[in-house]
């Protein structure tokens, strides 16, 4: 011990004070996240997660609020009623959401990696017979019909019916093709 220090401050030194007021108040900001998150959920995937029966109300109760403010004050007393439960509760939760939310990209993605798709066998003849080749089991037939129909509609101001039903038909294709490859790797 150094002569400057006296004892009890080296006491006062190795006291644990616990988690600083900045680290209290992120903990408290990431459970009010987590807690918007659950709000906004839709109610069938709620549901699925497992939460304690008092959040649950809380849940519903801040759902019925429409006025801004008092949404935001019922938010507030849900997150805190999240700080009284330990921190394990709620780990599957935030697991369950994290793996959500890349699920939701990459569906996201595919989802656009077939529009994209539609648009050039809407634009270009030569994708449309690379799809086929890709896909020997499609319908020549009608893909082909239904990109006469899609750039008609675009040129005549109709509804993109043609348009939505080349989506649907390349989600199948994909769906089959997902399928099949499942089935390659459990051989």
């Amino acid at each position: 011990m150094s002569p400057s220090r006296s004892r009890n401050q080296t006491e006062l030194d190795e006291q644990d004070y616990g988690p600083s007021r900045t680290q209290q108040r992120r903990e408290a900001l990431a459970v009010l996240a987590l807690a918007n998150q659950l709000v906004e959920l839709p109610p069938s995937r709620l549901a699925k997660l497992d939460l304690p029966e008092d959040v649950r109300e809380e849940i519903a109760n801040v759902r019925r609020i429409s006025a801004h403010i008092a949404r935001k004050r019922q938010l507030a007393f849900l997150a805190k009623k999240m700080r009284r439960h330990e921190e394990a509760v709620f780990d599957s939760v935030r697991a369950e959401l994290g793996e959500n939310r890349e699920r939701q990209r990459q569906e996201t993605a595919a989802m656009h990696r077939l529009e994209a798709l539609r648009d050039r066998l809407i634009d270009d003849d030569e994708a449309a017979a690379s799809l086929i080749a890709e896909h020997p089991s499609v319908d020549r037939q009608h893909l082909r019909s239904l990109i006469r129909q899609a750039r008609s509609e675009g040129t005549a101001n109709k509804p993109p019916r043609a348009y939505r039903e080349i989506f649907q038909l390349l989600k199948e294709l994909q769906q089959e093709q997902a399928g099949d490859e499942g089935e390659d790797a459990q051989d």
